[in-house]
């Protein structure tokens, strides 16, 4: 291979960025060369090429220019790293080897480009860092960054911890140390290309590290690319220089940071402002503060309660749709669907804030036409947020200035509609969303209603904004003033009356004179072509004029894009300001939508309380009561609280709805902590402080556990980590084993629950000796789901009643599920030999005595032992005082012979 100029500046642009494919542009294309080319190839099915068919021809593959974000959203879907490497002068005014250099490194967590993003989604980058001597201080420093919006936080949190807060926070893309000490599992890395399900498909090379597995199970599985970074880009006295460099402060404290108490959380900050230094060469301005995040003004909740509930993702394909987001999410701008996501992630811990919201919900519920009103205005509102951070770091197109534009001339209606509004958030957000006229009208007076989305092809700026522009535009239209003038002028000097002046794409502007006037034709007119009936001429003026339109064009063009990029500095020197209305705009669309919610599915306003209370009245299940026709969901009572006990145990039939129960309360008192109203028609709730859900049965074969051992984990983690004031939720807990093992871990798990944590809990269950709980333990109390059955046939009637069930109805269940007839008749009588055998004399479980000790042997015998024979009994109760010595040995003898003789296999033998 021939080394050229060209190629020499490629392999300079590849050294910059050797983990990420390069897009090299050439011309109107984007070309990849060597392994880049390979990989591109197999990935967006391009053709691969090549230059010569020699042996050592370089590989070769590419697009047009205009394809780039298609492709580009491809290669980022995958995981991988994207460095685009643009020509950075004028081809046309180059002078050799036009210049080129590397202008970003797009990946999963850098994205600031409308067609790349969700824009319902937050796009987060996180970085996580620990190390040896502060990992055994039990803390992990975590920071994370929107970059299509500027928000950045940080915190340090336990490490116990750390995953769930991750999962909260659901990144695109985790910074973490090459060396990182912490056990990782299931995760690509940067490099690592997977497909849809997580598999393997190729690899590049990696700039640092090798790839290490990270948190196998549910979404951030699915969503989370983990990248290694050099040790140094952690170090605490990098990230305090970039930090206060970046912020112009001498230190951190004004954010509320302490270099020598939140070293791990200020690192990880760090780490992320050198990764984005990195990657986006541009402006970083948005990045306007670091917000430290407070664990404990929010509503705690563990990545497995987060899938059990199906709050943002369902459990069985992942989508939004048929999750409590997507019912609660009724907003109509980008903005507020992002913070409605935001609010459901992370539900309040303090009644104060919860009840401003509520306050404001409230008022917009009682006036129906505010509501709707504010809705309406607010679908004339762009994603504002998305558009300052494509001004400020030099991405913004001109439609998205005038988006911005027409954002600020819908404010004024939008703010006359909560101007003077009794709710303290609502008069806040008054406040807050300011007109800026000043910035409006600059905007208008400069550009067209429907700017193009090219910056340089002009068709942006107004008539009559500039002069000079005016003027090259009129030029680059021919200036038929100009010509008219010219002409006239021209007829009269000459005396040829039907002189004309025109234009055709060979010759450019010519006069055409007829034959019959060719005698006067003066001497500065040059001869160009001879047509029929007529000569055509230029003269020095014509063809100097000529130049100016034929070059008018291209300087009117270049003129736009340079008053463009002014106003786009203008705009980004506004920001700041910009920032606080756009905020203040989405908790506006979020609290309507809150309140459209809440009056058309006839929700209540719930009251927060500080006691571990609950006291539902007709509690629906949010998802389900909007996906039933109106009226068919059954709704049902929940009473909890320390004199009517806390421990709600809750047995009935499969398929009967107790899961459905449990999970509501949940989704409630979540949505109680956003500050919605809830499903009910009156509802006073306890603030909690965590809530704990294990539903379902899922394993984590990466990582070895089966599905009990996840179950038993899961477990185990409520039980260590559950306070008076959470709210656990428990489902068939013990099922993933044999019925022994787990009658009797289900049967002790809810007495330490009784014990111990005394939190308000939901457990729902088939094993039916777990009510005898209710004789022994003063907070638990029986509820069962009421059926009807005749004719052999059930009818599952959804109602919550006090008292225990005595059925499950798996069989009837095996039968609608279409399970041959010859097995449920098996069953059925299978299922009444076991509990003949289970049950003592009169029907109840045998149960041992809690505090008695026992051998585990001597537990299960008792648990499910043999019942005593009758004439055993007999035996016991015979009063040998009251017969003489042979009466009684002659009546042993029988009833042993009669004993003897009833028992299969046993030889009719007198004893002696």
């Amino acid at each position: 291979m021939v080394e050229t100029p060209m190629m020499r500046q490629y392999q300079d642009a590849k050294a910059a960025c050797p983990d990420a494919l390069l897009l090299f542009r050439m011309g109107d294309f984007y070309e990849l060369f060597f392994d880049d080319a390979r990989t591109a190839a197999r990935l967006l099915g391009l053709a691969l090429t090549s230059r010569d068919k020699s042996e050592n021809a370089v590989p070769m593959a590419g697009f047009p220019h205009h394809q780039l974000e298609s492709y580009l959203a491809k290669l980022v879907s995958l995981g991988l790293r994207v460095a685009i490497c643009e020509q950075t002068e004028d081809p046309r005014q180059a002078k050799g080897l036009v210049k080129r250099e590397v202008t970003r490194v797009v990946t999963p967590g850098t994205l600031t480009d409308e067609a790349l993003l969700d824009p319902r989604e937050n796009n987060y980058l996180a970085a996580l860092v620990t190390s040896p001597r502060e990992q055994a201080e039990g803390n992990i420093g975590l920071a994370w960054v929107e970059l299509s919006t500027g928000r950045f936080q940080a915190a340090t949190v336990p490490q116990s911890r750390w995953a769930d807060q991750l999962a909260c926070i659901a990144p695109a893309e985790c910074l973490i140390e090459e060396d990182l000490p912490v056990p990782l599992a299931g995760i690509p890395q940067v490099g690592q290309v997977g497909n849809q399900n997580g598999q393997s498909t190729g690899h590049l090379p990696l700039a640092a590290g090798h790839a290490s597995p990270v948190i196998s199970n549910g979404q951030l599985q699915e969503k989370t690319l983990f990248t290694r970074r050099p040790v140094w880009a952690f170090s605490l006295p990098t990230a305090i220089e970039l930090l206060t460099s970046h912020f112009g402060t001498a230190t951190l404290e004004g954010f509320g940071f302490d270099a020598g108490t939140d070293v791990l959380a200020i690192r990880a900050a760090g780490a992320i402002l050198d990764y984005l230094r990195e990657t986006q060469k541009a402006s970083l301005s948005h990045l306007d503060r670091l917000l430290r995040y407070h664990a404990g003004s929010t509503l705690e909740i563990d990545q497995s309660t987060r899938r059990s509930l199906e709050i943002t993702h369902t459990l069985r394909d992942g989508r939004r749709e048929g999750t409590l987001l997507a019912v609660l999410d009724r907003t109509v701008t980008s903005m507020g669907s992002r913070l409605m996501a935001e609010w459901v992630a992370n539900p309040l811990a303090e009644i104060a804030p919860i009840n401003q919201r509520l306050d404001a919900i409230a008022e917009l519920v009682a006036d129906a036409r505010l509501t709707g009103d504010l809705r309406e205005k607010l679908r004339g509102i762009y994603d504002v947020q998305r558009l300052l951070a494509r001004i400020i770091t030099g991405r913004a197109s001109p439609r998205d200035l005038s988006h911005v534009s027409q954002t600020l001339a819908a404010l004024p209606a939008l703010k006359a509609k909560i101007t003077g509004r009794r709710s303290e958030l609502l008069s806040h957000l008054d406040i807050q969303i300011d007109l800026y006229p000043e910035i409006r009208e600059r905007l208008e007076t400069a550009m067209v209603e429907n700017c193009p989305l090219q910056s340089r092809e002009g068709g942006i700026i107004r008539p009559g904004y500039h002069a000079e522009l005016d003027g090259l535009r009129e030029l680059a239209t021919g200036g038929k003033q100009w010509i008219a003038r010219y002409q006239a002028e021209e007829a009269v000097r000459t005396g040829i009356a039907n002189l004309k002046v025109g234009f055709n794409k060979v010759f450019g502007y010519y006069i055409e004179v007829t034959h019959s006037h060719g005698y006067k034709i003066p001497e500065n007119y040059i001869r160009k072509q001879t047509v029929k009936n007529a000569e055509r001429y230029i003269t020095p003026e014509l063809k100097e004029y000529e130049e100016k339109v034929l070059t008018a064009d291209e300087r009117a063009k270049h003129l736009e894009y340079d008053l463009f990029m002014e106003l786009r500095e203008f705009v980004a020197g506004q920001v700041r300001r910009l920032q606080a209305t756009a905020a203040a705009l989405a908790q506006l669309d979020v609290l309507v939508g809150l309140a459209d919610l809440a009056r058309s599915r006839n929700y209540c306003r719930p009251t927060l309380v500080d006691e571990p209370v609950l006291a539902i009245r007709d509690g629906r299940h949010p998802v389900l009561d909007g996906l039933l026709p109106d009226g068919s969901f059954v709704p049902n009572d929940t009473v909890a609280s320390p004199d009517e006990g806390l421990i709600l145990l809750i047995t009935g039939p499969n398929m009967a709805g107790k899961s459905t129960y449990i999970r509501q309360v949940a989704s409630m008192t979540l949505m109680a902590q956003i500050g919605s109203f809830v499903p009910a028609r009156e509802a006073t709730m306890g603030l909690a402080d965590h809530i704990f859900a294990r539903v379902g049965a899922s394993d984590e074969l990466s990582r070895g556990q089966s599905t009990f051992m996840v179950e038993m984990t899961e477990t185990a983690r409520i039980l260590n980590t559950a306070t008076p004031r959470s709210l656990v939720i428990l489902d068939e807990i013990g099922r993933g084993t044999s019925t022994y093992d787990g009658v009797s871990l289900a049967w002790a798990v809810v007495e330490y629950l009784h014990d111990h944590s005394g939190c308000r809990t939901l457990f729902a269950t088939h094993y039916h000796e777990l009510t005898d709980l209710a004789k022994t333990l003063s907070s638990v109390r029986n509820l069962n789901v009421a059926v009807r059955e005749w004719d052999e046939q059930v009818v599952f009637l959804h109602k919550i009643l006090e008292g225990a069930a005595d059925k499950s109805y798996g069989i009837h269940v095996a039968r609608l599920a279409g399970v041959p007839a010859e097995v449920n008749h098996r069953a059925k009588q299978i299922l009444a030999q076991l509990e003949q055998e289970h049950l003592d004399s009169e029907g109840r479980p045998k149960i041992g005595v809690r505090g008695k000790k026992t051998r585990a042997g001597d537990l299960q015998l008792t648990l499910f032992a043999a019942e005593v024979h009758p004439l055993v009994e007999k035996v016991r109760c015979l009063d040998l005082d009251s017969l003489t010595p042979m009466a009684a040995l002659q009546k042993l003898h029988e009833w042993q012979s009669e004993l003897l003789g009833e028992l299969p296999g046993t030889p009719q033998t007198r004893p002696r």
